[in-house]
């Protein structure tokens, strides 16, 4: 290849790759993409699980978030938008299982986040539960055992 053809095909990956990216910094973000936590727990809580509501298959429009301060001992559970914007019914709750002591919950109407709510790490032999809802969606997981 010559040295004007090589430079003119250079031109021309470079000219596709740079409409690439910015078709892609131009479109939106996926709408599947989870949430990022927002810290709402406190100094010291990190994430030990978080579970997606889906309005859709390809939609999570809130993750409700658990997390964990080894410190304090206690579990905390937010449920975060993953666009915030008008105020619309959300809901949180943290529970144990097989037998509760009764269960951390916060619903309402809130533009970012529901929560957050606080528990007690699990006694032995329990497992944490956690649900979050916006608007009709909801969803549900369990697990952390101890």
């Amino acid at each position: 290849m010559t040295t004007t053809r090589r430079k003119a095909a250079t031109a021309s990956v470079l000219a596709v790759l740079a409409l690439g990216g910015t078709l892609a910094a131009t479109s939106p973000a996926s709408a599947a993409t989870p949430t990022q936590y927002n810290g709402a727990c406190g100094a010291g809580y990190d994430v030990i699980r978080a579970t997606p509501i889906r309005s859709s298959q390809s939609t999570i429009p809130a993750t409700t978030f658990v997390t964990y301060n080894s410190t304090a001992g206690k579990v905390c559970a937010v449920t975060v938008r993953t666009t915030p914007g008008a105020r619309v019914f959300m809901e949180v709750t943290l529970d144990t299982w097989p037998y509760s002591s009764g269960e951390a919950k916060e619903s309402g109407s809130f533009t970012s986040y529901a929560g957050p709510v606080y528990k007690d790490v699990p006694d032995d032999g329990q497992c944490l539960t956690w649900s979050g809802s916006i608007d009709i969606y909801y969803n549900s997981d369990n697990g952390n055992c101890t």
